[in-house]
Parts: C-alpha cells; structure tokens; sequence
C-alpha cells in the first residue's frame, strides 16, 4: 500500500468512481462551486443593470472574463508548481471572501459601478487559477480507468448548476436583492472547502516529466513543448481549438439571433436549450454509468463530426420542435465528444505537466472560443443565421476531420 503527500494511505484497488466517496467529495465540491459561480454571475448582471445601463452591464461583465484569457496559462503553471488541489482550495477561499466581503458592502451602501468592476476583476483573476486547477484534479483523486466515468459525472454536475443556479439567484434577488444573492454565493463556496480538504491526493505513476524548476516562463514554455511533441495531446488541442471555435458562437449567442430571426419567442429559444441541455446531460448520464468507451479517440472524432452535422442542420429548419430535435443530437455528439477529449488529455499527459496542458485546453475553451461572440453578432447581421452556422459547422467538422487525420488519436484508447 502507498502513501500520498498527505500521509493517508492510498488504495491500491480501482473503484469505480460514483462509489468511491473520495471522488463523491469532489464531485460535491465542484457542484456547489459551479452553482456559486451561477449564483454570482446572475448577482453581478442584476447590480449591474440597476447601477448603469445596458453599456456599463455589458462593461462589467466583460471585464471578469480579461483577466481568464490573460492570465489562464499562468494558472496551469501554478497548479503543477505547488498542486491543483492547493490551487482550488484557494481560489474558493479567496471568491467566497471577496463575494460575502461585497454583500457585507451593500448592507451599508447602495452598489457603485467602480465597486462591481473591482470584485469582477478580482473574480476573474481567480478563475483564471481555478479553471486549470479543478481540471488538472480528477486524474488525483481517482484511477485512469475511472476518468471517463468522472467526466460524465463533472458533465452531470455542470448540468446541475445551469439549471438550479440562475433560478436560486433569481429567488435570492426576488427575496433581498443583489445582497442575498451575493451571500448565497459566497455561502456555497464555503461548502466547497470542507469536502477539498477532506480529499485523499492520489499519487501519481510514473511522473517522467521533470517537476516545474526555474521561472515560471521556463516552466510555460517547457509545458507548451510538451504538447507540441506528444504524439497525442498537440492534435487534441487541434481538436479542441478548432471545434470550440465552431460550437461556441452558434450555440450560445447564434440561438438568439436565430430565435429572433424566426419569430420563435422566448419560449421556442428556451425549448431548443432545454433540448440541447437534455442531450448533453443523457451524455454526461451514459459516461457515468458506462465508465468507459472503447476506441474512444475514433468515436470522439465521429461524435463531433456528427455534432457538427446537427449545428449546420439547426438553422435550416423551420419549426421549433425539428430544431430542438437537432439541439438534442448536438448535445448527445458534442457532449460525448468534449467528454471523451477531457479524459483522453488527462490519461496520456505526463503528470508533471497536467496543470499546464489543462491550462492550455482550458483556454481555448473558456478564453478564445468566447471571442467569436462579436465575430457571430456581425455576422448574423450582414449573412442571417444560415449561412452563419453553416460555417461554424464546417468549423467543428474540420476539427473532427483533422484528429481523424492522425492514426495515432484514431487508435487512443482510455485505460482499462
């Protein structure tokens, strides 16, 4: 029997994660940080529309999001020079003190713009080393074989927070305003702590990579190295650069704009992501039972080519019910896929390096994909929406297309 860095003794036996109680801690700690998170945002927007208007809610909002592109890289580095789960349990500490400090704020004072744009600054700031972080832990909390399951499970939590935190930040703003909002936030971040600190810390085999040394610059740029030699992960971020570019601006602004442009209400928009939500979390829902997928570098290739097929077909139909048909095949092929690609990063990366290669794919992911929000917006109004989400599903097609390419990622395959 092993003993990890925090002195208790590791089991040697893989059990399977939705029964193992050291992974139902951190999937409990990621889902009520992940409500925090959607608690808060509903908070931020609310303050914000009241304080300013459309201009200064759109000028707060952007600004937390700054920080994630800028400093995400750094995050990953962090994360492998002193541990994801230190990085976390930071990261929750630091956002539930700032989020109670603000709601202690406004029971003295009305909010002020200059205040909102400081706690979303800061709040950015720690996102950009909590998203690396909590991407970088699942592979120290549990076995290889298990990853896959623990990434249906994270899907099934992600689900969970969209659908329960902006209504109970509806509630809290209905009962006491941005106040109460604020506080429930911060009180579900500090749910998270107990359970991170309870976590036993796997240590992980056959660390070949060197531990990071020297400035944090080396350290990045000898992570970057890594991925562009491996033989997997550089045309894994390929994928994941190029789908995400595609998926991203259709299927967050793009339903919108084709909502409106359609005629279909508020109503026929909240179907069709009700749909596209159902499919991703049946997904998520398989993945956690399942545990594992064979031939899983062809079959996420297919999933996101197939899911690709879907977001061109969104556009072209003519009612709400063939167009929630087509969200659920979105979400069923781009939810495998995106799964099966998180776990396949976390299997073959060498652990010295797991924060900053989680780093890189979390950028791209929560950083650069976002930027394509303008790009979409200007589109849609010089082309309309067809020809909009035809390109970004020629977009997610060649990301699929080009890990096909490569027989290495074809033939990758999860642990046992």
């Amino acid at each position: 029997m092993t003993v990890t860095d925090t002195g208790i003794p590791a089991r040697t036996a893989e059990r399977p994660a939705h029964r193992d109680a050291n992974v139902l801690r951190w999937l409990g700690a990621y889902t009520a940080s992940m409500i925090g998170d959607s608690v808060y945002y509903m908070a931020l927007a609310w303050a914000a529309a009241r304080t300013g208007g459309d201009t200064q809610t759109g000028v707060v909002l952007a600004v937390g999001s700054l920080p994630r592109a800028v400093l995400m890289l750094g995050g990953g580095v962090l994360a492998d020079r002193i541990g994801p789960r230190r990085v976390v349990i930071g990261s929750d500490a630091a956002r539930c003190l700032v989020v109670l400090g603000l709601a202690a704020a406004l029971l003295l004072t009305s909010p002020a713009l200059w205040m909102l744009i400081a706690v979303a600054l800061v709040f950015g700031v720690v996102d950009a080393l909590f998203l690396p972080a909590v991407g970088a832990l699942p592979p120290r909390v549990t076995a290889p074989g298990q990853l896959a399951r623990v990434q249906g499970m994270r899907g099934l939590a992600t689900r969970l927070a969209n659908v329960v935190g902006a209504p109970l930040g509806g509630v809290a703003v209905a009962l006491g305003g941005p106040t109460l909002a604020f506080a429930a936030a911060g009180v579900l971040f500090a749910v998270s702590l107990p359970l991170l600190l309870s976590l036993r810390i796997r240590p992980l085999p056959g660390q070949k990579g060197a531990e990071p040394s020297g400035t944090a610059w080396h350290d990045l740029a000898d992570g970057l190295r890594h991925i562009r030699r491996h033989p997997l992960l550089g045309p894994l971020m390929i994928v994941v650069a190029v789908s995400e570019l595609g998926f991203v601006g259709p299927l967050n602004l793009g339903l919108i704009l084709l909502a409106e442009e359609r005629h279909w209400g508020a109503s026929g928009m909240g179907w069709i992501i009700a749909a596209f939500g159902t499919g991703a979390g049946a997904t998520a829902l398989l993945l956690a039972v399942r545990g594992r997928v064979p031939r899983a570098g062809l079959v996420m290739c297919l999933a996101v080519l197939i899911g690709a097929v879907a977001i061109g077909a969104l556009a072209q139909l003519p009612s709400v019910a063939l167009a929630a048909t087509a969200a659920v095949c979105v979400g069923l092929f781009a939810g495998l896929g995106g799964s099966l690609c998180g776990a396949l990063i976390q299997t073959v990366t060498e652990p010295a390096y797991l924060g900053r290669v989680t780093s890189v794919s979390t950028l791209f992911t929560h950083a650069i994909a976002p930027l394509s929000y303008p790009v979409t917006g200007a589109a849609v109004a010089i082309w309309g929406t067809g020809p909009v989400f035809a390109t970004s599903a020629a977009l997610c097609a060649a990301g699929a297309l080009t890990g096909l390419a490569f027989t290495r990622l074809r033939r990758a395959e999860l642990p046992g």
